[in-house]
């Protein structure tokens, strides 16, 4: 199937999950699960197969190839959370988001191709991308759990949306086992850095691997502070929010300036 296809493919299944997800909750009634995540599905796998068509079965880490597939996989994260836990208004905000980023890849950016790389930075990749992205979905989940804890402090029990949410322990419950796999993974991922990158120096990744430290810091003092000291509420969720900030400039920040501000004045 011709990428084009594909693309448009995904972008209207993303932004048909959010619809039925998302009108008959502003209407009050309660969402169709297994059509708006059926929807999904059929967005991510063919997200996932523009992702390999395009870019030639590789992993093409270029801005905004590595956007793009950051997106299916917390599109995909989202939808696999769903299957356990009915949060359905993580995908009326992570849904459109892939679908806006995918477009992007597919319709705007200059082409790219990946780079050869050998199998160990591949899985340091893999690793790392995975991890990203339960990270991601465990922001939004945090983005929520403030929605949740403001309608509940004004006691507007009527909100439609609150309907869709689990309940505020639940969703909590919830995010902090997503930031704990995520800060495995975010370990492996330094790890294996030390492992497989042979010079950081040479390869601009200075930047990137002192800010994936300090994120990594910032998400190990949640979860010590989950742990030891029962935080939860506001102050996990700035942590949450702050390390996540932090992961982002890692990712894509160092990433930015170089493939798109130095290249462009160059």
């Amino acid at each position: 199937m011709p990428t084009l296809v594909l693309s448009i493919v995904a972008v209207a299944a993303y932004l048909a999950a959010t619809l039925r997800i998302a009108l008959p909750a502003l209407r009050g009634g309660v969402p169709p699960r297994v059509q708006g995540l059926a929807l999904a599905a059929v967005g991510v796998a063919t997200h996932a197969g523009y992702l390999l068509a395009a870019h030639r079965g590789g992993l093409d880490l270029h801005f905004f190839a590595a956007l793009s597939a950051v997106s299916m996989l917390i599109a995909g994260t989202t939808l696999a959370v769903n299957l356990a836990r009915p949060v359905d208004a993580l995908g009326v905000l992570v849904f459109p988001l892939a679908a806006a980023l995918l477009a992007v890849d597919a319709w705007i950016a200059p082409p790219t191709h990946p780079a050869a790389m050998g199998w160990q930075i591949k899985l340091h990749v893999i690793v790392a991308l995975l991890g990203y992205a339960l990270l991601s979905v465990s922001a939004v989940l945090a983005l929520l759990l403030l929605v949740q804890e403001r309608a509940l402090r004004n006691r507007d029990i009527a909100n439609h949306w609150l309907r869709v949410l689990p309940p505020l322990t639940l969703t909590e419950n919830l995010m902090f086992r997503l930031v704990a796999a995520g800060f495995v993974l975010l370990t492996a991922t330094l790890l294996s850095g030390v492992l497989f990158v042979e010079n950081l120096f040479a390869q601009h990744l200075v930047h990137k691997t002192t800010l994936s430290i300090a994120a990594w810091i910032v998400f190990g003092t949640l979860l010590l502070g989950r742990w030891r000291f029962g935080w939860r509420g506001r102050r996990a969720v700035r942590l949450l929010l702050s390390g996540m900030g932090v992961l982002l400039l890692a990712f894509f920040g160092s990433k930015f300036v170089l493939e798109l501000l130095l290249a462009h004045g160059a």
